[in-house]
């Protein structure tokens, strides 16, 4: 018999947190959390996610052992706003046992229903920056600081519990090598003339706090017409600001600005951190804070982590004055592989994008629906 529990004190979240260690300790593949960095994310008065969501974390147990968690989430932007009757459920995780996922999932089930919401979806985050999708393809390849790992046996769960497939994404990976100037460096010179632009480069954070906020804003636009999307508040522009600028390298965060500094385009590239997470184990000390900044100055390998272009000029050939040069600094960091946060199947703008890097497909993940 199953028996759930809510994680409502640090203690109990930290149960929460952790449980995964003990589900993965034998996986080469998984990259653990940072604990504190998670903490932060589940407290409700530092992440202001929770100013217009509500979070509830639960815990399984079969007689003494935990062998279960799920955090069910209710966006009130979406529910309201948008319309959209959706109960999310994230961070589910569960032994290879139908009785555990099961009861899980009722309780998801159970405070959807009681809030009159029409259906269940997972597993996602808060918003569109939190981890989304379970692995369904590519599991002998590492995790990311971005991604949720999982075992293979997560997706039988889902179909055993009638749940159906509601968003595919893509995760590609290509080498730095196949980032050929020629694909791009006559284009953008072109672009660049024609429409008034340019480039700009970043060696310190502190230069780009100052367009941060523009950065935040584009991304809303960017990607406003995509399928689940929930824009971001003024309060999230200013976290993810304080808590994603600094991990990244400077050198890796690329702005196009037109003839009036507006900002038009962005992209940010993280260094690969899965290695140095998976050394630190979670922690920041006493080693794990070296391990992470010797991962951002030194990592061969790269993640492209969000692209934005404002919707006046997609399909323009804008990306290509960012290609050009992240050509130059991955030549200059000798980077060898590049590559992709997860990308929904319906975004053709983005594959189209891609094309000329040949990349390669190694991991699918889903999102899963059920009606309630």
């Amino acid at each position: 018999m199953v028996r759930l529990e809510e994680a409502t004190t640090k203690s109990d979240l930290k149960k929460f947190i952790k449980f995964p260690f003990s589900l993965y300790k034998n996986s080469p593949y998984w990259v653990p959390p940072l604990i504190s960095d998670e903490l932060e994310s589940f407290d409700k008065q530092k992440n202001p996610n929770f100013n217009n969501a509500e979070a509830r974390f639960f815990l399984a147990y079969k007689k003494s052992e935990l062998v279960g968690r799920v955090a069910a989430i209710i966006n009130r932007i979406e529910v309201n706003e948008q319309q959209i009757s959706k109960m999310r459920f994230g961070w589910f995780d569960f032994i290879d046992d139908l009785e555990v996922s099961k009861a899980l999932l009722e309780k998801v089930a159970e405070i959807g229903k009681n809030n009159n919401l029409d259906f269940m979806e997972g597993p996602v985050g808060f918003s569109h920056l939190d981890k989304v999708g379970v692995l369904v393809e590519g599991f002998d390849s590492m995790g990311t600081m971005i991604t949720w790992y999982n075992h293979p046996y997560y997706k039988n769960h889902y179909d055993h519990h009638g749940f159906i497939k509601e968003k595919e994404y893509m995760e590609n990976k290509f080498p730095a090598s196949n980032t050929k100037p020629e694909h791009f460096i006559r284009i953008q010179a072109l672009i660049k003339k024609r429409y008034g632009l340019r480039e700009m480069n970043f060696t310190k954070s502190a230069d780009i706090m100052p367009w941060a906020d523009q950065m935040f804003d584009l991304f809303n636009e960017t990607y406003a017409k995509l399928s689940s999307f929930v824009p971001l508040t003024e309060e999230q522009k200013a976290y993810f600001k304080n808590k994603y600028i600094g991990l990244v390298n400077p050198e890796y965060i690329k702005f196009v600005i037109d003839s009036n500094n507006r900002l038009i385009a962005f992209a940010i590239v993280m260094p690969s951190y899965g290695p140095a997470l998976q050394k630190s184990n979670g922690r920041l000390f006493p080693l794990g804070f070296l391990f992470l900044l010797n991962a951002k100055k030194n990592s061969r390998d790269v993640i492209f982590y969000l692209i934005g272009v404002h919707p006046e000029y997609q399909n323009k050939g804008v990306t290509a004055i960012i290609m050009n040069e992240y050509h130059k600094v991955f030549q200059a960091k000798k980077i060898r592989n590049c590559y992709r946060t997860p990308e929904l199947e319906e975004n053709v703008a983005i594959r189209q994008l891609w094309k000329h890097f040949d990349p390669e497909i190694y991991k699918r993940r889903r999102t899963y629906r059920k009606e309630l």
